[in-house]
């Protein structure tokens, strides 16, 4: 299946999120209605928890707010599952995504490299610190997979599946191929960036891709988590709650 939205269109997704700085919020859920319990994931079901770590709490050095909130809600939901995978932004000291590595740049800005803009972040989630750690209390010990991301410190990645020049892949696409898993279940932080990628890649591998909201939170610059929720509809994605699972 080619994939469902353009590189171009992301770039231009990300210069519209980027700019006066961040909104911390969230969207009221608008998710279209299904019959509760309705979902009972198989053996060819995975739940994709993004990046609920340290850094991406309110405490954290790249606040989400209400990030922590996810935690209790993806514990409930991971029990349904046979299947758990977790990511981890895992970036090295100096990052290219980082604007303390660009002079004159401020977090929430952009720069071109060689893959196309950038949003510069605030340091954060860097490999072996507290900062990089899982969040508290999140507790999936059938987890049998986590993927480190955004290690390589020329590119950033914000997708589970590959890094952001849309060329280097994570080794994810492989392992639930070869594990024949075909549907994807996406939830963690945040919703209009890692969340909204790593959904993204996996429709464009050709599986079916549902985000969870309420297991998910938004950073929201400038109107990039509608914009985010848009790109996923037209990409065939669906948006549903918790309270869809049996």
């Amino acid at each position: 299946m080619s994939e469902m939205v353009s590189f171009e269109n992301r770039r231009n997704f990300l210069k519209l999120s980027a700019g006066l700085g961040p909104a911390l919020m969230c969207a009221a859920p608008l998710s279209r209605a299904l019959a509760a319990g309705a979902i009972k994931p198989g053996a060819d079901a995975v739940l994709i928890v993004v990046d609920v770590q340290n850094c991406f709490l309110p405490t954290g050095t790249l606040p989400v707010k209400k990030g922590d909130e996810v935690v209790p809600v993806i514990n409930e939901l991971a029990k349904k599952f046979q299947n758990v995978v977790i990511t981890q932004d895992w970036h090295t000291p100096g990052h290219s995504s980082f604007a303390s590595s660009h002079d004159g740049k401020a977090p929430f800005e952009t720069v071109e490299l060689d893959y196309g803009t950038q949003v510069l972040w605030p340091d954060h989630c860097v490999q072996g610190t507290d900062d990089a750690k899982l969040a508290p209390g999140l507790d999936l010990p059938h987890a049998q997979l986590i993927i480190r991301k955004g290690y390589n410190s020329a590119v950033d990645s914000y997708s589970a599946f590959q890094e952001a020049d849309k060329e280097t892949g994570t080794g994810l696409t492989g392992y639930l191929t070869e594990r024949g898993i075909n549907e994807v279940y996406v939830c963690g932080l945040a919703t209009d960036f890692c969340v909204a990628w790593s959904a993204l890649d996996a429709r464009a591998k050709g599986m079916t891709v549902s985000v969870i909201e309420d297991a998910s939170r938004a950073i929201d610059l400038n109107g990039s988590l509608d914009a985010a929720w848009s790109s996923m509809t037209d990409a065939g994605i669906e948006r549903i709650q918790s309270s869809d699972f049996a």
